[in-house]
């Protein structure tokens, strides 16, 4: 993986962590994700022209991407319903790795060098201790289950798109189409449950909506783009330094605390993403 190369997916990890703050920090979860994906929508819908399409071979992916991702959204707002961002982000984001590697060998055939599998195991470590600081509190337990859930979502839709963008000769167009499909059930959901709530509440969301949208859509269609220029399962493991940034959002923006097996975490995390760097 080259050193620009490197330097989209982190500033895509950065994104990403940004996105789930501004979910985390909305009262109703559900109606936060549902708004942000349905910004997201709309944003795709508007550059979408100006890119053009995927290629048609990649249909099947995109079909697929799709319902992991709606699965991953209704997880994710379930998840940070009840467990800090500090905690579960970690979980979410460090197990998919592990996840991905096995994938890309089985499905996609792509050989991985040896720094690579070591970097992305290091990764993967890091979210035992996280584990492990759940074990005493009821409610970082039932977050710890979700999060490992969703971890296999993740897993899924990443594997899934990394092979899809391949076939797509677009890597652009087959992020927005994505983004586009996945926001119609959710501009579904939002617009029902807006129809309920109290007058002015749609325009008080807007702002940090359209905000989200446009983290998630970059965050994402950087990825893609760089799975492009190197292996699946390393884009994946340098992604994950988003866990680093979604602690430190956990703590200097939500006031969470941080524990020392949190703060590990996210030093062994980084550690893996630099050993990923050196087996380019």
């Amino acid at each position: 993986m080259s050193g620009g190369v490197l330097a989209v997916v982190l500033l895509g990890a950065l994104l990403h962590a940004t996105w789930n703050l501004l979910i985390k920090r909305r009262a109703n979860t559900r109606l936060a994700t549902a708004g942000l994906y349905s910004a997201a929508g709309l944003i795709a819908a508007l550059v979408l022209p100006l890119v053009g399409p995927p290629a048609a071979a990649s249909a099947p992916y995109l079909a697929a991407s799709t319902a992991a991702e709606l699965l991953y959204g209704v997880l994710l707002a379930a998840t940070y319903e009840v467990g800090d961002l500090s905690h579960a982000y970690p979980l979410m984001r460090g197990t998919a790795p592990l996840l991905v590697a096995v994938g890309s060998v089985v499905l996609v055939r792509e050989p991985l060098k040896g720094a690579t599998v070591l970097g992305v195991l290091i990764v993967c470590v890091g979210i035992l201790s996280l584990i492990l600081d759940a074990r005493t509190e009821r409610r970082s337990a039932v977050a710890t289950r979700l999060a490992l859930l969703n971890a296999c979502a993740i897993a899924t839709y990443t594997t899934i798109d990394g092979m899809g963008v391949r076939v797509s000769g677009n890597a652009a167009g087959y992020s927005l189409t994505l983004f586009l499909l996945i926001a119609v059930p959710w501009a579904l959901y939002a617009v029902r449950t807006l129809r309920r709530s109290e007058p002015g509440t749609l325009r008080r969301e807007i702002p940090w909506m359209l905000l989200g949208g446009a983290c998630s859509l970059g965050s994402y269609g950087l990825a893609l783009w760089a799975m492009t220029r190197a292996p699946v399962a390393a884009v994946a493991a340098v992604r994950e330094s988003s866990i680093a940034f979604g602690v430190l959002l956990g703590a200097l923006v939500l006031r969470e605390r941080v524990t020392r097996a949190r703060a590990l975490a996210a030093a062994i995390i980084l550690i893996g993403v630099w050993v990923v760097r050196s087996g380019r």
